[in-house]
């Protein structure tokens, strides 16, 4: 066993015990395999292991990964800041959006998806630690540009999606965690067909699970320590 599939393997065991443990089914948490900066004999590897999700933060890269992985029937997330100067290729390749925090991106990204394809699923990105370093708009804010987002033709609304300040401890993350899932029900009562809330990383997954993340995003759990290539941290 490669030691993608043995960490893959270790992720998934966490994930669905922790999952018991608060009550809840193993299959309600999805794990998105963060491929960025690794190549795509990586992303073969974890899929062999069982991985069907990838998620990528640069646009280029990941377009170029999907169309080298194209006989793999993978789903695709986009979990970056996104420029409204590369809302196309992000439509034209993708099938999830983490990011979107305005109506222009949400706009864009809506005139932009191919006819042929299926609507772009959509989460909106909350700056839970309201940290001016990241992207993501309030609490405060999401209600109406929830309600633009869901009136898009080429696009569906799915959920919410955070990546908390770091160097927090457990109990401010867990406060920050718990006000992202009752901004979540609060919306969900208003769209009920939202069904994501996309939080936890590699060190925190334990706690977003706690409070109904239902999709951990997971790199170096999976792929391993990466190497530092310029800005690609």
């Amino acid at each position: 066993m490669s030691n993608i599939a043995e960490r893959w393997q270790n992720i998934r065991e966490k994930v669905d015990t922790t999952a018991k443990q608060a009550g809840r089914l193993p299959n309600e948490v999805t794990v998105l395999a963060v491929s960025k900066t690794f190549p795509a004999d990586d992303v073969r590897a974890a899929w062999a292991a069982g991985a069907r999700e990838f998620g990528e933060n640069y646009v280029q890269e990941g377009v170029e990964k999907i169309a080298e992985l194209d006989d793999l029937p993978a789903i695709w997330h986009f979990i970056g800041p996104l420029q409204s100067n590369k809302t196309r290729p992000v439509a034209e390749h993708f099938h999830w959006v983490h990011t979107v925090d305005r109506e222009k991106i949400a706009q864009r990204l809506n005139d932009q998806r191919p006819s042929h394809l299926p609507p772009l699923q959509v989460c909106l990105q909350v700056n839970i630690s309201a940290d001016p370093a990241k992207s993501g708009v309030s609490i405060d804010e999401l209600a109406p540009l929830a309600q633009q987002v869901a009136q898009l033709p080429n696009l569906t609304l799915r959920g919410l999606m955070t990546v908390p300040a770091l160097d927090l401890d457990d109990t401010a993350l867990s406060a920050q965690f718990a006000q992202m899932q009752q901004a979540f029900k609060a919306l969900q009562s208003l769209h009920p067909d939202m069904d994501t809330l996309s939080m936890g990383m590699s060190d925190d997954m334990a706690l977003a699970i706690q409070h109904g993340s239902t999709c951990v995003r997971i790199g170096r759990g999976i792929f391993g320590h990466r190497e530092r290539k310029g800005n690609l941290a």
